[in-house]
């Protein structure tokens, strides 16, 4: 319908930021450029003309303190969310990510909450080169006490962000760089997806393919293609990759019986080996075949465009894969 309210994915995630801070005047953000400029991929533009400078901060070129500053006001009781322009430059800030933000809560016992939201921009395709184009999030799931989110569209973006505003420990909110212009139905009002709760995509009986960000919407494509040669495809975005939804994978690989995981992250110790892992664990007398994976090549992301287009998976490197998963089984 023509009257359907539409939002980019970028804006989905602005318009989260905007109604929780309207809602509580402990939030506040802090990260370079996002005040008058509004961030390098224009995700926070209008909020400090509308809010002030005082609660959207810009910050010095310094990764370290600006996640230092997010988890010193968090746990003296605001709700700060901090951007990280790249997700490779979360590696600045590691010390702080990982022996502060995530261990806080468990070294206090208990007593002391962490509701700090970080933000970056993940993932490549821009030709944006090796040291602005990486997928990490298999490094951030590997930490006790962080939470990492990663949407594939802008009706999960909203929700999920406004999860990670109201939570009280540290999230990873994970914006694909690609995916920022992605229009689609986003309700007006305020609502939030759980975080942990993976959503099926596409329903399908002959394979189960667990895809995120990105990834997702190019299975989807794949899945339409093979459908029209009766395969089909039972799609799955775990949304939330730490904590990850384990029952709802088992579950669908138990009734489909063929596993494909597909990831735009380096496919050596990438999230897809855990994954299989888990289902091979708790569901290996139900396959027909191995769990299968697709992921990039053991290498830096290429500048060239050319190059970087044959690194990263798509529908069609996708298609082929499920294909041949089928084949074998």
């Amino acid at each position: 319908m023509s009257d359907v309210r539409k939002l980019t994915y970028g804006g989905a995630f602005n318009e989260a930021v905007r109604q929780a801070m309207e809602a509580d005047e402990n939030i506040f953000c802090a990260g370079e450029d996002i005040g008058a400029f509004g961030g390098v991929f224009g995700t926070y533009l209008g909020l400090q003309a509308k809010f002030g400078a005082h609660r959207v901060v810009d910050t010095p070129i310094s990764e370290q303190a600006i996640v230092g500053l997010g988890i010193g006001a968090a746990v003296t009781g605001l709700r700060p969310i901090v951007d990280l322009m790249f997700m490779d430059f979360i590696c600045v800030a590691f010390d702080q990510i990982v022996n502060q933000a995530a261990k806080l809560k468990y070294m206090f016992g208990g007593e002391a909450t962490m509701p700090l939201t970080i933000t970056t921009g993940g993932g490549a395709g821009l030709s944006a080169a090796a040291q602005h184009s990486q997928s990490l999030e298999a490094i951030l799931c590997h930490i006790p006490g962080l939470k990492v989110v990663y949407p594939s569209n802008p009706y999960d973006m909203k929700g999920l962000m406004t999860a990670c505003i109201r939570e009280n420990n540290p999230t990873i909110m994970v914006k694909h760089k690609r995916l920022l212009g992605m229009s689609a139905h986003v309700p007006e009002e305020n609502y939030e997806i759980p975080l942990g709760k993976a959503n099926i995509m596409r329903a399908g009986t002959d394979v189960t393919v667990i895809a995120y960000g990105r990834m997702a919407n190019e299975t989807l494509v794949a899945a339409e293609k093979l459908a029209a040669d009766g395969i089909e495809c039972e799609v799955i975005d775990p949304r939330t990759l730490q904590p990850l939804d384990t029952d709802s994978i088992v579950e669908s690989a138990r009734k489909t019986h063929k596993v494909l995981v597909v990831h735009e992250a380096v496919k050596f110790g990438g999230l897809g080996a855990e994954i299989a892992s888990q289902i091979h664990e708790l569901a290996f007398d139900y396959l027909d075949a191995p769990v299968a994976r697709i992921g990039a090549p053991f290498s830096p992301v290429p500048f060239s465009p050319a190059l970087e287009q044959h690194y990263l998976p798509d529908a069609a490197s996708i298609e082929a894969g499920i294909r041949n998963l089928v084949q074998r089984s």
